[in-house]
């Protein structure tokens, strides 16, 4: 009489080795992938940098537009005229002291 002996369920065993290999992959995709979590991180980071920069860039443009304008014909302000001669010629009145 031969009995059934229980056979071991290699079967099984693979099966469960695959699924917990793919739930290992996936997992690992999802922080440190192209698309995972670490790199929407970075991202953001790197979207507030930006904008803090873009911001920096307009209010200097904005300045610029401030005084091309004070400096223009239609508009001349005189004081900044006078400020901006004394800035670049390196001019002072005789009535005044230079301090450097």
């Amino acid at each position: 009489m031969t009995g059934k002996g229980k056979s071991p369920a290699y079967g099984l065993a693979i099966y469960f080795t695959l699924i917990f290999l793919l739930g290992a992959y996936f997992a690992f995709a999802s922080v440190q992938g192209d698309y995972g979590l670490f790199r929407r991180i970075q991202i953001e980071a790197e979207l507030k940098s930006l904008a803090a920069k873009r911001d920096r860039l307009e209010r200097q443009v904005a300045q610029m537009k401030n005084k091309t304008h004070r400096l223009s014909d239609d508009y001349l302000d005189l004081d900044l005229l006078d400020e901006q001669a004394r800035s670049v010629l390196g001019m002072a009145r005789p009535d005044e002291v230079v301090i450097r």
